[in-house]
């Protein structure tokens, strides 16, 4: 699943590429908690098993995009 993360006062994005058996529902949760306050830091793990943290008063927004499974490739919609 990739998720894109755009962060206030900057430019670039913060793109991940997170394991392909990563739990969605999880993802959201973790997401939603940064942007209501629950949490100070978003942290997730990408494929690689890094882990990554973004100050979550410095999200703008949060993309969550397929898995890599569902990708689509071409020009057919």
């Amino acid at each position: 699943m990739d998720v894109r993360i755009s962060v206030t006062q900057t430019t670039r994005e913060i793109s991940l590429e997170l394991a392909d058996d990563t739990d969605r529902g999880a993802v959201k949760e973790k997401i939603e908690a940064a942007l209501t306050g629950a949490v100070d830091v978003l942290w997730l793990t990408d494929k690689k098993g890094r882990d990554v943290g973004i100050a979550a008063a410095k999200i703008a927004f949060v993309e969550l995009g397929a898995a890599d499974g569902e990708r689509r490739i071409g020009f057919g919609g």
